[in-house]
């Protein structure tokens, strides 16, 4: 779990760092840093489809995924309800940083098929980066929201931990065939968040979330009827 572990403690230095200045960075220098983590997210993104694109059996599997995927996301309004649930629990300030921080860490495609690949693979790249990402993230909230923000760390130890050990339980499952679909679509959900952050396109990456799920149905089904 050493990226899981990284993760963490990014969380908890950007915090701590963040709330040292307390003043608030720079709104300019706040940009500078958004853009720079845009540019490694839609260029991670990028890579990661090239690099299995490659190796896909089903070279149209992410493209109906990520149709599928959006439609399901859409109808269920998961970027929405992520909206609401932040309002909801938005009664003090801290409240307000760590309902923010927790669904902004914990919530991601990075965070969500990095454990996986952690697990599966031995590979914390796609940990790594979202290490680089929350510790800007939380530094900017520390200096809003202060040390309080730290909690977020324990939350998304939590969080990645149970995904690390479910991925390590089902690993009989989680063939090469099924990481490879699962990195093509993780791929271009974190290009689609890059190109957010830098607002080159206006994207609702959580609605893009089921996408991911499709790949394991898709080869669950193969299975049940017997194919290989």
């Amino acid at each position: 779990m050493l990226g899981t572990i990284v993760n963490a403690a990014a969380i908890l230095a950007g915090s701590l760092l963040g709330s040292a200045l307390r003043r608030g960075l720079a709104e300019k220098y706040q940009q500078a840093l958004y853009t720079a983590m845009g540019f490694t997210a839609v260029f991670l993104g990028t890579q990661t489809v090239v690099e299995n694109l490659s190796e896909s059996r089903f070279p149209v599997l992410f493209i109906a995924s990520l149709a599928i995927g959006s439609l399901i996301g859409t109808a269920l309004d998961i970027d929405g309800a992520f909206t609401r649930l932040v309002r909801r629990f938005s009664k003090t300030e801290l409240s307000q940083g760590l309902s923010t921080g927790i669904l902004l860490c914990c919530m991601g495609s990075l965070s969500i098929l990095g454990p996986i690949q952690s697990a599966l693979l031995g590979d914390h790249t796609f940990l790594f980066t979202n290490a680089t990402l929350d510790f800007v993230t939380f530094m900017v909230l520390g200096s809003a929201y202060g040390p309080g923000m730290c909690a977020a760390g324990a939350v998304l130890f939590c969080w990645q931990g149970s995904i690390y050990l479910g991925a390590s339980a089902l690993e009989g499952f989680f063939t090469g065939d099924v990481m490879c679909e699962l990195s093509i679509v993780g791929g271009v959900l974190i290009a689609a968040s890059g190109l957010s952050i830098l607002n080159i396109r206006e994207t609702k990456a959580l609605d893009l979330l089921p996408s991911l799920l499709v790949p394991a149905v898709w080869f669950l089904a193969r299975a049940a009827l017997g194919l290989a």
